[in-house]
């Protein structure tokens, strides 16, 4: 769930060295968070980028995961999936992709999450919705896959492996396996 909002406009590697940093100095569990003072966890994070406004949000996370659950995450999983993705929508600093993510990687919820890679690669292959919303976009995955939390996982894990090989900002076209179905690509 760390993860999740750190991710946000920044490099895994980067987010997994943070993550390094936080488990080092003990602070990776939702009390030590609370209890750690915002400037150093912004130190400990510091390689994410926008690491002060990661700190408020990780702050802002581990305040209401206190409050509405007592840090029970068991309790805040078994939460109906539409309504706990409400609840997360209203913590400051989780939009959809941060919810979903936390939905799919850390709760086992079959709910498919859209970030960037999505969006470049579905759209150059011309399969973006009507209207290029988030809603849509998961609407489009949620409609035409079976609700399964390990295809979802494994789907976009593999949408995120292509973006990074071959889907780039500036494509490597020569070798991509959907290069005969690619709008971009003619």
């Amino acid at each position: 769930m760390v993860g999740a909002i750190l991710t946000q406009s920044a490099a895994w590697q980067n987010v997994e060295k943070a993550i390094v940093n936080l488990k080092t100095a003990g602070v990776l569990s939702p009390a030590a968070v609370r209890d750690t003072p915002q400037s150093e966890l912004a130190q400990l994070i510091h390689s994410t980028g926008y690491y002060n406004a990661k700190a408020a949000k990780l702050k802002a996370f581990v305040t209401w995961l206190a409050i509405a659950y007592h840090d029970d995450l068991e309790k805040m999983f078994a939460v109906d999936t539409a309504a706990l993705r409400r609840e997360l929508l209203a913590v400051h600093g989780v939009g959809p992709e941060t919810a979903d993510s936390i939905l799919l990687y850390a709760g086992n919820k079959p709910v498919f999450v859209i970030d960037a890679y999505t969006r470049r690669i579905f759209s150059r292959l011309g399969l973006t919705p009507a209207e290029d919303t988030y809603g849509n976009y998961q609407a489009l995955f949620s409609i035409n896959l079976t609700q399964d939390t390990r295809l979802f996982n494994e789907y976009h894990a593999l949408i995120v492996r292509h973006a990074k090989e071959h889907c780039r900002k500036q494509p490597v076209c020569a070798d991509c396996c959907l290069k005969d179905i690619c709008h971009f690509e003619r």
